[in-house]
């Protein structure tokens, strides 16, 4: 998988990952994990999947996907940008 992001987001995830003592790898994967596996719905992963979905950024199950217009991205971004850091809320409860 190839994703692009700004250069900020990723030294805040390489500095979260570093904390933890994880690969970047092995922390984007948890993270991608907690967001989207039901079975973690604890606290932490479910504070995150509540605010993917309010960022209209939770993937749903089944079903076909299509990739979202930029119009919703751009709205989607707008939503995310607000609230606690996500390395914040997963170095708080470790």
């Amino acid at each position: 998988m190839t994703w692009r992001a700004s250069a900020e987001l990723i030294e805040r995830v390489r500095r979260a990952a570093k904390r933890q003592r994880r690969s970047m790898n092995d922390y984007v994967t948890a993270v991608l994990d907690a967001a989207t596996n039901p079975r973690l719905a604890a606290t932490e992963a479910e504070r995150l999947r509540e605010r993917l979905d309010r960022a209209g950024l939770l993937a749903e199950s089944g079903g076909p996907r299509r990739r979202p217009s930029a119009e919703e991205t751009r709205k989607a971004r707008k939503r995310a940008g607000t609230g606690t850091l996500l390395s914040d809320l997963v170095s708080d409860d470790r």
